[in-house]
């Protein structure tokens, strides 16, 4: 095998540059030197020279765009179908023969864009002369065969890199019909998520092989014998490690392309359950999450499970992790379709008893407010949120009542945070000593900056007049002291994580109601309210009628049980 390849290569290396232009030119310029293309193909290699390669590419291409309308679809095809024919005919004899070339060149010119071997200039007139061939391959309709077969082995390639995967996107994802990449990409995630894992929940390999022997390749001839058994076949653990790394680089090698948006997402939601417990290192998607996490909105909330997996289970470290965390609570996460699995992984990443005090008051502060923003189903939550955090974290119950001498408590655990007052006195702002002026910033997407250990959790306080009965009642939990931590329980946010209008509508009209109240009045109302439920105050309704009374001198006449004077009014 070794003297064979060095023949070839020994083959391809005896034409200078000079005799390929030579060749080249003789191609083009008549028919008499056909036998030249054969030549120039065997030049076409990852093992050549890039000059000559390059050469030879370009006197190639430029000799079959023309001739290309001319070949027939398939030279197989074409011979089966006219044995008889074929044999008399000589022009159709060459034709079937051009064809035959044509395919060789294209499978030629695929080989050396998916080449590690090949320069990255040369990959790239490659894959021009690919996608040339693919416009101009049946008459100037789009030729999906050969596109296929290009897509099929970037697929299949070993390239360390991800050079294709940008390089077609960027020069050819503009034109719709190059698009259908979208399809394959979507074939590729089906087979990847129907394959079924190696190892059930108990931790045992459960498998079957096709073969009776097993796997048979050099690489399983290298193994040491330890990891064989007595008739040659690897044993169960080598076989299951093995299949892992398979796994393993089929999905990163996945999840480097360019994955449509549907996919994108639907991916983020079954990482953490369907991938990470089965490959061999899952840390390898720190990258791909991180950069998911970073994008914001519904993405970020997808990617927070697995995330959080690598972080707690396999050490990954994130430094920006809560910073990022914080910014998501918007109010739109409350209506977002993920918002339950969100809502218990956030009361999960707040249950460290190493939080800072002044990032646990942030998170606190930041639902409360927002409890005044959103549904009331959302509201259910942040008061169990809420709730989980002031039991575990002592230091953060200021908030709720906050003594003579706190202030100066505060300001240390604001400084801690780095949100306290500078040398500069910058960040004491006078205003913010002023009763009822809320230092807190909202809009700051540092915790660290927000202000939250001097504000307090008076939003809190209005659920108690909640119109929502479910949240007037479920607020009054936080009334209690919760750091006798003996007399208290957390609460499951899985109860309320996933609550609607129509969870809240059922759960009310489920309630069974001792005494049902009713309208009943003594005497016919002629107002919407009366005089006596706003003491000193009227309606400009009522004031306009009484002053046309004052301007009605019949009416104005005072009668003997009216003669004191009239109460002075406020207007509303």
């Amino acid at each position: 095998m070794a003297s064979t390849s060095a023949k070839k290569q020994k083959k391809r290396e005896k034409y200078s540059l000079e005799e390929l232009k030579t060749l080249g030119h003789q191609l083009l310029s008549s028919r008499a030197h056909i036998n030249n293309l054969p030549l120039l193909l065997s030049v076409i290699s990852s093992s050549s020279r890039p000059q000559n390669v390059l050469e030879a590419l370009l006197s190639v291409q430029s000799f079959f765009i023309p001739v290309l309308p001319e070949l027939p679809p398939s030279a197989k095809s074409l011979i089966d179908g006219n044995v008889e024919e074929s044999k008399k005919d000589p022009e159709l004899i060459y034709r079937t023969w051009l064809r035959s070339k044509f395919d060789e060149f294209v499978k030629l010119l695929i080989t050396v864009v998916v080449s590690s071997q090949c320069e990255e200039a040369l990959r790239d007139i490659a894959l021009d002369a690919v996608m040339e061939f693919v416009r101009l391959g049946k008459g100037g309709r789009f030729q999906s065969v050969i596109y296929q077969k290009l897509i099929h082995t970037i697929v299949h390639s070993t390239l360390p890199d991800d050079l294709l995967l940008n390089l077609l996107p960027s020069k050819f994802f503009k034109f719709i019909d190059v698009r259908n990449i979208e399809l394959s990409i979507r074939k590729i995630y089906y087979i990847l998520a129907q394959i079924p894992p190696l190892e059930g929940q108990d931790g045992k390999s459960d498998y079957e092989m096709w073969s009776q022997l097993g796997f048979s390749s050099k690489e399983e001839d290298r193994q040491p014998k330890s990891k064989k058994t007595n008739n040659g076949v690897l044993s169960t653990s080598s076989i299951t490690k093995k299949m892992k790394l398979k796994f393993t680089k089929a999905w990163m090698s996945f999840l480097r392309l360019p994955l449509p948006v549907d996919v994108y997402k639907e991916v983020l939601v079954t990482l953490h359950q369907a991938v990470i417990p089965h490959l061999s290192n899952p840390v390898m998607l720190c990258d791909f999450l991180t950069r998911s996490y970073d994008i914001g909105g519904g993405v970020s909330v997808m990617a927070l499970s697995s995330l959080y997996i690598l972080m707690t289970q396999h050490g990954l470290e994130y430094p920006n992790f809560y910073q990022k965390l914080y910014a998501l609570l918007l109010p739109s996460i409350f209506m977002a379709k993920h918002r339950a699995k969100f809502f218990e992984l956030l009361d999960a990443c707040l249950k460290s008893p190493l939080l800072p005090a002044y990032l646990a008051a942030a998170f606190a502060k930041k639902l409360s407010r927002l409890a005044l923003l959103v549904p009331p189903s959302g509201a259910l939550v942040i008061i169990a949120l809420i709730h989980n955090l002031l039991r575990r974290h002592p230091s953060i119950n200021c908030l709720v009542h906050w003594l003579e001498g706190d202030e100066n408590d505060r300001e240390v655990s604001s400084e801690a945070g780095d949100f306290g007052k500078s040398k500069d006195g910058i960040g004491h702002d006078a205003s913010c000593k002023r009763p009822g002026v809320d230092p807190f910033n909202i809009e700051e997407n540092d915790p660290a900056k927000s202000n939250a250990m001097k504000s307090s959790l008076w939003e809190i306080d209005t659920l108690r007049h909640h119109y929502c009965p479910a949240v007037s009642r479920f607020v009054l939990s936080l009334e209690t002291d919760l750091t006798v931590r003996a007399k208290t329980t957390e609460v499951a946010v899985k109860d309320f994580s996933s609550g609607s209008y129509a969870t809240i509508f059922r759960s009310e009209i489920g309630r069974r109601v001792k005494q049902v109240p009713l309208a009943f009045y003594k005497a016919t109302p002629t107002s919407l309210f009366s005089e006596s439920e706003f003491a000193g105050w009227t309606f400009k309704d009522s004031e306009k009628r009484e002053k046309e009374n004052d301007d009605n001198p019949i009416l104005n006449t005072p009668s003997e049980g009216n003669k004191s004077a009239k109460r002075p009014r406020t207007e509303c």
